[in-house]
């Protein structure tokens, strides 16, 4: 189960709450006093703010739970997502004075298309300035309209504000129930007996309906009625010990003596210790590994097991090549992108760059979406991020953890490349200085790294293979003008090598060389990132915002006299921010989400390259001999 919500709405207060509730802790945790179970990073007890995903395993009655605390803040939403892969069930926070924010507009967008079953846990129904009928409203018109209240409240907005359940059999309910099924409505209509309790368990197990509770995650009020709700409609685990192993990591962190451990969820079958397993990369070809060491998560702790099974989460040891999202078993079809990638990305600098890189490295470990980068010449590293919390994130990490004192730049917008066209190239064996040859030939495609074998698979080695197709991915995250190529088909039309002198290192020299100019025949337009916005302002300050937006190259797409919308590029939202609390009063709110790439005007900005250039193959090859 996870447990995801706006920063602030009181997700980690929850999650304390059900802990004391379980008996895991004999006292509830505060935010405030940074000694919450979940949040156990210097920095979220700081700031009070969730970073990574942690989990915790405790029971509810007759029911095992493992619990998955995520962040609520935007900068962090890559660990939502590795969370997210792995649900049966989630219960999505909402503040009774906040209400719905455009944070939550997105995880339960995104929740929705996965079809994971969500209950809504209306926090802080004790504070000042909470809504009820106004809120659920909100819900129903933003969030999803199969929203069903299971609760009334009294005294609303006082500490004295308390939860008092609703019948299930209530015309509301069974209007709303029969919409969504015709034998439901068929009974329904005719007047015949109905059972409002497995249809509507059967209804929230297809995330085609959701139950709404009340509370206050502070207080303890209405906290057995949610858990109640939590064990009565979320589904419980399916998938059965008997069955072929399928299991898929989403957590990857470092224990004291800097092995990896692996968190995973056992979606089927059985996994023993130092068993043979098949592993599937997000990227790249199967390969067998077996783990040293198991940790089953129950009770509150890590505790070693031998064997684990099916609805089991645990933790791998021993893994050296294991990375967020790989499978292992049986491949299964999942959504690789839930959200957008990083759209920015800043310079680091550190005395020894040596230790910075290495640290760097192992923290991408944690979080694939830090993409490190070394630049040619310059030597300069750079990291992929969010927003700008995370500068102060990773200097903590880094600085706790490996002793590294960094500085940052300003952040800068990550561009991508798009194809114009198709393009092919092939270079013979007779013309290159190893002993193989290689073809390819390029085309756009609207999502994705689409990989296809044009020659026939037995013609190479798998070790040829692999090298073929790794050197392929490594070398689309730079194209013409250095940015990544995210989007594009690369069919393998020619292979050609000698049985006794060729070795996997010859094709991985000469892919990128032969690679690169299918991609130059075929052109390339560099795309900047652009953002969706969302401003609440005073009604006084309006026309002040909209010249504002204008000036930061923004568009208005719907204005009000107190909210505007539109898009405006990444590359200036932060100094579009920055003005705001002038502009707005220190009033006005601001909330963005990734919406999209477009054109940059030309010419098209460049980034520093870190293949050696293989656009130009001398400098390639001087590259290649230098690195030997």
């Amino acid at each position: 189960m996870g447990i995801v919500a706006h920063v602030d709405a009181g997700k980690t207060s929850l999650t304390e709450r059900l802990l004391y509730a379980a008996g895991v802790v004999d006292r509830v945790g505060r935010v405030d006093d940074g000694n919450t179970r979940t949040d156990s990073m210097d920095l979220e007890r700081r700031r009070g703010i969730t970073i990574r995903s942690a989990v915790v395993s405790f029971r509810l009655g007759d029911l095992p739970v493992n619990l998955i605390d995520t962040p609520g803040h935007s900068d962090f939403i890559a660990e939502v997502e590795r969370a997210l892969s792995v649900l049966d069930g989630a219960v999505l926070v909402i503040s009774a004075v906040e209400g719905v924010q455009p944070q939550t507009r997105l995880l339960m967008r995104t929740l929705d298309r996965l079809r994971i079953p969500v209950l809504l846990f209306v926090n802080k129904i004790d504070r000042v300035g909470a809504r009820y009928d106004e809120l659920l409203a909100d819900i129903r018109r933003l969030l999803t309209p199969a929203a069903v209240p299971m609760e009334s409240v009294d005294d609303l907005g006082t500490r004295a504000a308390a939860v008092d359940l609703l019948a299930l059999q209530r015309p509301e309910l069974g209007e709303l129930l029969a919409e969504r099924n015709d034998a439901f409505l068929e009974s329904y209509l005719e007047g015949n007996a109905v059972d409002y309790t497995a249809e509507l368990k059967a209804q929230v197990a297809k995330a085609a309906v959701h139950p709404v509770y009340f509370g206050s995650a502070m207080t303890g009020v209405g906290i057995p009625e949610v858990i109640e709700g939590i064990r009565t409609w979320l589904p419980r685990a399916s998938g059965a010990p008997d069955g072929e192993l399928r299991a898929r990591v989403f957590k990857v962190e470092r224990g004291a003596a800097g092995q990896k451990l692996a968190s995973a969820r056992i979606v089927s079958g059985t996994l023993a210790a130092r068993t043979p397993v098949p592993v599937h990369p997000v990227d790249g070809p199967e390969y067998q590994t077996r783990p040293s060491g198991i940790e089953v998560y129950r009770d509150g702790s890590r505790q070693p097991a031998e064997r684990v099974e099916a609805g089991q989460i645990v933790a791998l040891r021993g893994l050296k090549s294991i990375q967020i999202g790989d499978q292992l078993g049986v491949r299964t079809a999942y959504s690789q992108r839930l959200f957008a990638p990083p759209t920015l990305e800043t310079v680091v600098s550190a005395r020894d760059r040596m230790r910075l890189f290495q640290a760097l490295t192992q923290l991408a470990e944690q979080d694939p979406l830090i993409r490190v980068r070394k630049a040619d010449g310059t030597g300069d590293i750079t990291v992929s991020l969010y927003g700008e919390v995370q500068k102060e994130v990773i200097a903590s990490l880094l600085e706790s953890e490996y002793g590294v004192e960094v500085t940052f730049s300003e952040t800068t917008p990550i561009h991508v490349e798009r194809l114009n066209g198709t393009g092919a190239a092939t270079r013979e064996m007779s013309e290159s200085l190893w002993t193989s040859g290689v073809g390819f030939r390029v085309s756009p495609v609207a999502e994705g790294i689409e990989y296809v074998l044009e020659v026939e698979l037995g013609a190479l080695t798998r070790a040829f293979h692999t090298a073929i197709e790794e050197t392929v991915r490594q070398t689309l995250q730079q194209g013409l003008s250095g940015w990544e190529i995210p989007n594009i088909r690369v069919e393998l039309t020619h292979t050609e090598f000698d049985n006794a002198t060729s070795v996997a290192s010859d094709f991985r020299r000469l892919v990128p060389l032969v690679l690169m100019q299918a991609i130059a025949e075929a052109g390339t337009t560099v795309l900047e990132p652009v953002n969706h916005f969302e401003l609440e302002v005073p009604a006084d300050t309006v026309s002040r915002i909209l010249a504002h937006v204008a000036e930061h190259r923004g568009v208005v797409t719907q204005a009000t006299q107190t909210h505007i919308e539109g898009t405006i590029p990444a590359a200036t939202t932060h100094a579009f921010e920055s003005y705001l609390p002038t502009l707005g009063r220190g009033e006005a709110l601001l909330t963005t989400t990734f919406h999209n790439y477009t054109p940059v005007a030309p010419p098209p900005p460049t980034r520093p390259r870190t293949d050696g250039n293989p656009l130009n193959e001398k400098q390639y090859l001087l590259h290649l001999n230098q690195s030997l």
